[in-house]
């Protein structure tokens, strides 16, 4: 900082010091906070999946007390206590695809989730970024 006579200032070589770390440090915040989004994607699919398997294991057991076990044909609304299947945060669908082929990889769709009722198993399409087989 100078001072001359009754008045003080930064020099401009202090500016642009100023400047150049404020720009180091957005260049190592920005990825972070962009990784993060992604985190938050996933594990809020991840939680969205484990909402609907476990309404699919609760329908499966109501149907084992009753003798005839068996994994519901669809999933739908009434499956879930509110009456409302979890959006998939990748593609923002809450739409359920039955089909007899788990997809793999960063496979995508407008339905939200996929689900084989053979098997019972289910699972989360993609924004075709991120692999959601291994939900």
């Amino acid at each position: 900082m100078v001072k001359i006579g009754n008045k003080s200032g930064f020099t401009l070589i202090e500016l642009v010091m100023v400047i150049v770390i404020l720009g180091i440090l957005s260049a190592i915040a920005i990825p972070k906070f962009a990784d993060l989004t992604t985190q938050a994607k996933i594990s809020a699919g991840k939680g969205g999946l484990g909402a609907m398997r476990s309404a699919v294991a609760i329908d499966y057991a109501k149907s084992a007390t009753s003798g005839t076990a068996s994994f519901p044909s669809a999933v739908t609304t009434a499956l879930f206590a509110d009456s409302l299947v979890p959006k998939n945060p990748m593609n923002n669908s809450t739409s359920i695809a039955a089909v007899t082929v788990a997809p793999s990889g960063t496979a995508t769709s407008t339905d939200g989730w996929w689900y084989i009722s053979a098997s019972g198993r289910a699972g989360g399409y993609s924004d075709g970024t991120q692999d959601t087989s291994a939900w």
